[in-house]
């Protein structure tokens, strides 16, 4: 389904500017892109698009040599810029300006404490908050390609505008129930600069299998995901078209001490092997030498045992009973992994920060300490205390 509402096409510097002085007064302003990363390591921003009640746009970055109003506007701290699942939409900005706008208001964030599924997608919470299903057809367009189509341009523009109809209706409802401030902590750290810093140092931490090395492979796995993050950055080329994570994990294995040897790596192409073959060699057996950086805490820890495991399904029916009595989802409240953390003692677990430790982290942590208990009345699951705590 369409919108009826009509939006600009902004590929001009006089209009970019009249833009941006009409929309610096207002409170917020609704925000989408649409961009490419497919053949890059940087995104590539194709088209913005902004809303706000009774206007809508779409800037198009391709056509104009200086973003500047635009950048000014998202950086101005007297307007709130709402998105929907933002942190690539924030990443590019980032990447363009190297600073991260805020105040932020994200609805995939927020939709939760309101009950809507943890990680709703936009299509789905559009749906359920507007009664309106997206037109799906230009998903997955070339936004590079120009000139644009009139549909591509109501695709993208229907986007934004949707996306502030949303906003005004879960801020309305989140300011009723007295929520609002709940969201705070989660909108600071979407605005933390160091979440869109991609150090090679801990490129490694993104590689899948990482968990299951040790020792002198874990080291040059790590100095491998560092050389990678790095050459991708210089040659502006996707991290899988240089070197994949199945075969990074094979290297760090195998550790290889001849280009021959590394040859009979899987999944290494001809172009990489001539260009960096040699030195893919010295790398290995230098890092095969030095000690690795630590397994994360969340990564090394020791599976639960099956004591733990229970008072893990313990947390899991408070998390459950606290979540009914708030009308949430229990996925916003605490993950089972979060819950494990809580149990083999780690102080960094989400639930005991921001809101959800009054809602519900104090209370597991009573339950921990014996404080609190479980038990069943009615047919139902109540928490209360012991009865030598009464006494």
């Amino acid at each position: 389904m369409s919108s009826n509402l009509p939006f600009d096409y902004i590929d001009t510097a006089d209009a970019l500017s009249g833009l941006c002085e009409r929309l610096a007064e207002a409170p917020w302003i609704a925000i989408d892109t649409e961009f490419l990363r497919e053949k890059t390591y940087y995104p590539k921003l194709c088209l913005l698009q902004l809303a706000v009640p009774g206007t809508a746009v779409c800037v198009d970055p391709l056509a104009l040599d200086d973003l500047t109003p635009l950048t000014d506007l998202l950086f101005n701290e007297h307007i709130v810029k709402v998105m929907h699942a933002g942190r690539q939409d924030m990443e590019i900005i980032y990447h363009l300006t190297g600073r991260v706008p805020a105040p932020l208001f994200d609805t995939q964030i927020a939709a939760p404490l309101l009950g809507y599924p943890d990680q709703v997608g936009y299509g789905n919470l559009v749906k359920s908050v507007l009664h309106i299903t997206l037109d799906k057809l230009h998903t997955r367009a070339d936004w590079s390609r120009r000139p644009l189509t009139p549909e591509q341009l109501r695709y993208a523009a229907d986007d934004v505008i949707f996306l502030a109809d949303v906003y005004r209706a879960l801020h309305e409802r989140l300011a009723a129930l007295g929520r609002l401030d709940w969201l705070d902590g989660d909108f600071r750290q979407l605005a933390d600069p160091a979440l869109y810093e991609n150090s090679p140092e801990l490129a490694w931490l993104r590689v899948k299998g990482a968990n299951r090395l040790r020792g002198a492979s874990l080291a040059v796995l790590q100095a491998l995901a560092q050389w990678r993050e790095e050459q991708s950055r210089e040659r502006d080329r996707p991290r899988g078209w240089l070197l994949r994570d199945d075969a990074m994990i094979d290297i760090a294995r195998h550790r290889p001490a001849t280009p021959d040897a590394l040859r009979q790596i899987r999944g290494l192409n001809e172009r990489l092997l001539a260009r960096s073959g040699e030195s893919l060699v010295d790398l290995v057996r230098d890092a095969a030498g030095s000690r690795p950086q630590p397994l994360p805490d969340q990564v090394s820890r020791k599976p639960l045992s099956a004591a733990q495991d229970a008072m893990v399904d313990m947390l899991m029916a408070v998390v459950r009973l606290s979540a009914a009595e708030n009308d949430l989802n229990p996925a916003v409240l605490a993950s089972r992994k979060q819950l494990e953390q809580l149990v083999a003692g780690s102080p960094e677990s989400n639930i005991m920060q921001g809101w959800r430790k009054p809602l519900v982290g104090d209370r597991l942590t009573a339950l921990l300490d014996g404080r609190l208990t479980l038990g069943i009345h009615n047919g139902q699951v109540i928490v209360e205390q012991p009865a030598t705590l009464e006494a």
